[in-house]
């Protein structure tokens, strides 16, 4: 029946355990696995039409440029080309995000222009734009200080050796000491992708990379403030540098250049109101209004013509080559020095750019490929490497505007690189009196997103404790303990929790709902009610080392059944039974008959306490005990041991002891471990209630 009424149904069959399932099922007694050797040759086996579908699978554009429809597609990836290409330029990953990187802006360019070619080539992801984030940006710009120091650079509180011009002063690091880290990031992500480690991102929950990129915002933020300021404060590196950097920003805000300030404060009301204005008329704009190209142009307009540069020491971007460098292979003898770094930059890079693509996809019902798409950004950061690149990753605001302005596929990234290259091989010497100012507003403006996940906390405080715990953990040790090593110890809390939540499950007491077959908990369910004689227990978690202890106290506790109680009253009760029984012997001898009488009568006035005292003992008569290990999906050999001593100690008490709802896997590996040797299969039942049924 359809509609408000509810639906019923009616199954009438015998009652199954495992023996006589196998039997009705008619179950395999051989292996429909292929052995390993087979496998192994399988995979060895080459024909045309396998090296077909390893080509299409590992260069994907080759499956689906072929079918490209121009009719449907090309004008939305056009337009949407041409949005992405305007963003990349001031803003995200272009002249913006290089100074979060310690590097020149014209960097910033090249990041923008080559990636994205080659993520045209190898991505699976129809609507993420390729590009720099402001949190993979911070991450190379720590790796960049320390590597390349400036003379305010200080490590835990102690000045460094090396010198360099500071970045306020107009200069910037040498990107020689960054140039390894794409490539290393790249390298470690292909190593992933073709050994089919994409799933390795399952274990960054979504608190974690919320909580670390609401963290990487506040460094972003702070590293930020010295332009708006005008000021020149100590770079520190290590534990608490960011809480070192406020301080000592804190401390320089007397020296504060007034005409800097003015213009942060003019382009951040401009940015901030066209923003507002873009989200609040987003359905009838045909395209957001570009403010971050209006702003920089005309900041770099009047800049020039007023001299703001002289006439006011205004910082500006200073000198942007025009043209494309040749390639450069990296220098391998940095590679030791900056492995954490990058393995940090390709996990946090690749977990960004996978949920964006799989929330896409989902939206628009195709697949994205989760090895491939490690393979195609590895592949990016690598090639990138060789031509002054940073690493990069899909970013969510431009990806967004990708998808709502009507781009269909990947070759809306091949037009906004084209206009990238014009903009690098012409137009690039043009912003050179653009005030590094500016572009920090731009920055700022655009982490609003990030900003907004601290709403996170008071939704989170209402649904999940864990996942609060998380991410308060997460943001915290990022802040404290900066990007990379807070990174570890958030996956490592991350890994913990898991840990704790199996090690300790929630324990419950099963009751019948009166006419169906269901078994609910009875503390959380008024209608389920417990059948009289016997207690059906189950885990929320799968059973096995860490809590099988646990699981055996629980039981005890649970059931109100105390077996190493019962075991020493029976002891007594079976002592005093055969003092009883010797004395009767004895007696027997002058009165056969009378004391034979006698002791039978008092054998069994003996026996019907006992039952009434184990009864009083188990709390109402319990006469089995179902375990229900529904929730299990595997056994080891401590859950064996466990479960073979609890149905014997139950056994030992007179107490009748089942399992209900195992999985065929598990099923399977507890005949493996011969558990079936010591335990008839006949204990073991399909469902709970066929379990009470018998």
């Amino acid at each position: 029946q359809r509609g408000s009424l509810p639906m019923e149904y009616f199954v009438r069959r015998e009652v199954l355990d495992e023996a006589r399932l196998d039997e009705v099922g008619q179950k395999q007694t051989w292996s429909t696995k292929p052995s390993l050797g087979e496998r192994v040759k399988e995979s060895l086996r080459c024909s045309g039409q396998r090296l077909k579908q390893a080509l299409l699978s590992w260069v994907p554009v080759l499956h689906w440029l072929p079918r490209y429809s121009i009719r449907e597609n090309a004008v939305g990836d056009l337009i949407s080309g041409c949005s992405v290409g305007i963003m990349h330029l001031p803003q995200e990953p272009g002249m913006a995000y290089a100074l979060l990187a310690s590097l020149p802006p014209v960097f910033g360019l090249y990041t923008s222009l080559y990636p994205v070619l080659v993520y045209f080539i190898f991505g699976t992801s129809r609507h993420v734009s390729l590009g720099t984030f402001a949190v993979i940006s911070i991450m190379i710009g720590s790796v960049t200080e320390r590597m390349a120091p400036d003379s305010n650079f200080v490590v835990n509180g102690t000045n460094g050796t090396e010198t360099l011009d500071s970045c306020c002063s107009g200069r910037v690091q040498s990107p020689d000491s960054v140039r390894p880290t794409p490539s290393l990031t790249g390298l470690f992500q292909i190593l992933l992708g073709v050994l089919r480690f994409g799933f390795v991102v399952t274990y960054l929950s979504e608190p974690l990379v919320r909580g670390y990129t609401t963290g990487s915002a506040c460094h972003v933020c702070i590293s930020q403030l010295k332009y708006l300021f005008g000021i020149s404060p100590a770079r520190f590196t290590g534990p608490l540098s960011l809480i070192y950097t406020l301080v000592d920003l804190c401390k320089l805000l007397p020296e504060t250049k007034v005409p800097e300030v003015i213009v942060s404060v003019l382009a951040l009301a401009v940015l901030i109101v066209v923003k507002e204005l873009n989200a609040c008329y987003r359905k009838k704009l045909p395209l957001p209004i570009p403010i971050e190209l209006i702003v920089v142009i005309a900041a770099t307009i009047i800049t020039h013509f007023c001299d703001l540069g002289t006439q006011y020491k205004i910082s500006v971007v200073g000198e942007i080559p025009s043209g494309l460098k040749a390639p450069l292979a990296p220098d391998v003898s940095l590679f030791p020095q900056i492995i954490g770094d990058t393995i940090a930059v390709a996990i946090v890079g690749y977990a960004i750019n996978i949920s964006l693509g799989k929330t896409f996809a989902l939206k628009y019902g195709y697949k994205v490929d989760s090895n491939q798409e490690l393979v195609a950004l590895g592949l990016s950061n690598t090639i990138g490497g060789l031509f002054q690149c940073y690493s990069v990753t899909s970013s969510l605001s431009r990806s967004l505007v990708q998808e709502s302005t009507g781009g269909k596929t990947q070759l809306a990234g091949v037009v906004s690189s084209i206009i990238v290259l014009v903009t690098v091989l012409k137009l690039g010497p043009l912003f050179e009196d653009l005030p590094k100012a500016v572009l920090s507003t731009i920055v700022l403006v655009n982490l609003k997103g990030m900003f907004k996940q601290f709403m996170d906390v008071p939704m989170l405080l209402k649904s999940n404790k864990v996942d609060l715990l998380v991410w308060l953990v997460t943001f915290t040790c990022t802040i404290l303990l900066n990007l990379d090593l807070g990174l570890a110890v958030a996956i490592g809390f991350s890994m913990l929790t898991v840990i704790f939540r199996t090690q300790l499950p929630t324990y419950s007491i099963l009751g019948n709902v009166s006419g169906t077959d269901l078994y609910l908990d009875t503390d959380a369910y008024q209608t389920a009610r417990e059948i009289p004689g016997i207690k059906i227990f189950r885990s929320s978690a799968t059973i096995y080392y860490t809590n099988a202890e646990m699981y055996l106290e629980a039981l005890q506790e649970k059931s109100g059944i105390d077996v190493g109680k019962l075991l020493t009253e029976k002891k007594k009760r079976d002592s005093k039974l055969k003092r009883k029984q010797k004395k009767e012997k004895r007696q027997a001898q002058k009165e056969a008959k009378r004391a034979k009488k006698e002791a039978e009568k008092e054998t069994a006035d003996s026996q019907t306490s006992a039952d009434e005292e184990k009864g009083m003992t188990c709390g109402s008569g319990t006469h089995s005990i179902i375990l229900d290990i529904s929730t299990t999906n595997f056994v080891d050999m401590v859950t064996v041991k466990t479960l073979k001593n609890i149905f014997r100690d139950f056994g030992q008490v007179d107490l009748d002891v089942y399992l209900a709802g195992g999985q065929a896997c598990v099923v399977e590996q507890l005949e493996t471990a011969n558990f079936f040797s010591d335990v008839p299969k006949s204990k073991m039942f399909v469902t709970v209630h066929d379990a009470v049924l018998h």
